[in-house]
C-alpha cells in the first residue's frame, strides 16, 4: 500500500529528474505533464491481517483533496469473506505545477523558481527551440544563481549578441557590471544561450593556449633544453624525443613526485586534457602508462586516451588494489556516467565495484609510494 507521504516522494522524485524538461517546455508544455501511478491496494488477505491498517490507509487517500489536476481513481473489490470494498487504486497529478504542489517543501519552491527564471529567459530571447534546450541544458544554474548574477548574465548575453568580439581576449572584454574574471565563472550559461541566439559555437575570444606539464625522467632522451616544463599540445609536438614509456598521471602531485627511469616521459594528464595527446606525435609512437584516482572520473579519463592512442594500459586502477585501501576510501561528488567500451574486464570489475559500494573513490596520493612505485617498475618492464 502506498501511502500519501510515499506518493509525495514519488512526485518529488519525478520533479527533480524532469524538472530542466518541463521549463523549457520540452518535449511538451509543463502544463500537459502527467504522473500516474498505482497505490498498490491491499489483497484480501492483507484486510483480513490488519483490517485498522487498510482502514487507515484508504481514509488517508479519502482525506486527500482532490482537483481536477489531482485524481485519485477508486476501484470496488468484492471479497469473498470481506465484502464489497472501495479502495484507491490509482493517482494521477496533471501538470507541472500541480506535481509541484504535490510534492511540496522544497521540490515545490525549486519548481517555481525555475519555472519563473525560464520565463524571463523566453520573454527576453524569445520562445523557439533553441532557447528551449539551452533552458534544459542550464537548468542548474537557472535554478541556483543569485538574482543579480542572473540579471547581469542575461545582460551580457545580449551585449555579446549585439557586439561582436572576435579577437577579443576574455578579460579584454569592455561589459559594464562584470569584472574581469566573470566570464570564466558563468562561461558556459553565457556561451550556452549565445549559442541559441546566434547558432555560433564559440564567442570568437582569443583563448590562451593550453599548457601541458612534462617530466622528461631521462635526461639522456634530450641533449639540451628543460627537463621539467609546460607547453601547448602543438609545441610538445615538435620536440624529438624518443621515450620507450610515456607516464600519465592524473594528479600533478604525483607527476612532481617521479625519480628518475630510464627511458621515461611522465605527463600530466590534467582530468580531460588528455585529449590534447592525440596531436603530439612522440606521445602516439610510444607505449602509454595510465595511473589515475581509482573512481569513475579516473576510468573516463583513462577510456578517453586510451579511444585516441592504440597502446595504453593502466595500473593501479583494479579491484584488487581498491579493495586493499577500503580505509581511505572517500565519496566521489559527481560520479562519471555513460559507456566506457575501451575498459578491461578487469577495469570494468573495478568500476562496477566502486559504483556498487556507493561511488567511491581512492585518490591516487594516497596508494603508499613505495607500493606505488613497485607497480609502476612492473607496469615500465611488461611488454617491454
Amino acid at each position: 500500500m502506498i501511502t500519501v507521504a510515499e506518493a509525495r516522494v514519488r512526485a518529488t522524485a519525478r520533479l527533480r529528474t524532469a524538472a530542466r524538461s518541463w521549463a523549457a517546455g520540452l518535449p511538451q508544455p509543463a502544463s500537459e505533464v502527467a504522473l500516474t501511478f498505482g497505490l498498490k491496494p491491499p489483497s484480501e488477505k492483507s484486510v483480513l491481517s490488519d483490517p485498522a491498517a487498510a482502514e487507515a490507509w484508504a481514509r488517508e487517500w479519502s482525506a486527500l483533496d482532490s482537483s481536477d489536476d489531482v485524481v485519485v481513481r477508486w476501484a470496488l473489490r468484492s471479497w469473498a469473506r470481506v465484502g464489497a470494498q472501495r479502495v484507491p487504486e490509482s493517482l494521477t497529478v496533471t501538470g507541472a505545477d500541480a506535481i509541484a504542489r504535490f510534492s511540496g517543501g522544497k521540490g515545490e519552491r525549486d519548481w517555481f523558481r525555475l519555472q519563473r527564471r525560464a520565463e524571463i529567459v523566453f520573454e527576453r530571447f524569445g520562445h523557439d527551440e533553441a532557447v528551449a534546450v539551452g533552458v534544459r541544458a542550464q537548468g542548474g544554474p537557472l535554478l541556483e544563481l543569485d538574482d543579480h548574477t542572473f540579471e547581469t548574465a542575461l545582460d551580457v548575453i545580449e551585449w555579446l549578441r549585439d557586439n561582436p568580439v572576435s579577437g577579443y581576449r576574455p578579460r579584454q572584454l569592455p561589459i559594464r557590471g562584470i569584472d574581469t574574471k566573470w566570464l570564466g565563472s558563468h562561461r558556459g550559461f553565457v556561451m550556452a544561450f549565445f549559442r541559441a541566439l546566434t547558432g555560433a559555437e564559440s564567442l570568437g575570444l582569443t583563448e590562451a593556449d593550453r599548457l601541458v606539464r612534462v617530466r622528461v625522467l631521462d635526461p639522456a632522451l634530450v641533449r639540451s633544453g628543460p627537463l621539467d616544463f609546460a607547453a601547448p599540445p602543438n609545441e610538445l609536438a615538435t620536440l624529438a624525443l624518443r621515450p620507450a614509456n610515456v607516464l600519465v598521471f592524473e594528479n600533478l602531485e604525483s607527476v612532481l613526485a617521479m625519480p628518475a627511469r630510464s627511458g621515461t616521459v611522465v605527463i600530466h594528464g590534467a582530468g580531460y586534457a588528455v585529449d590534447a595527446l592525440r596531436a603530439v606525435p612522440w606521445v602516439q609512437n610510444s607505449r602509454v602508462i595510465y595511473w589515475g584516482d581509482l573512481d569513475s572520473n579516473g576510468f573516463a579519463i583513462l577510456h578517453r586516451l586510451r579511444a585516441g592512442h592504440h597502446n595504453v594500459t593502466s595500473t593501479l586502477m583494479d579491484e584488487k588494489t581498491l579493495i586493499a585501501h577500503r580505509d581511505l576510501w572517500v565519496p566521489e561528488p559527481t560520479p562519471a556516467r555513460g559507456e566506457m567500451p575501451t575498459l578491461t574486464t578487469g577495469e570494468r570489475q573495478a568500476l562496477d565495484r566502486l559504483r556498487s559500494e556507493g561511488n567511491v573513490r581512492l585518490e591516487q596520493e594516497r596508494i603508499p609510494w613505495a607500493a606505488a612505485l613497485a607497480a609502476l617498475d612492473e607496469a615500465c618492464a611488461g611488454d617491454a
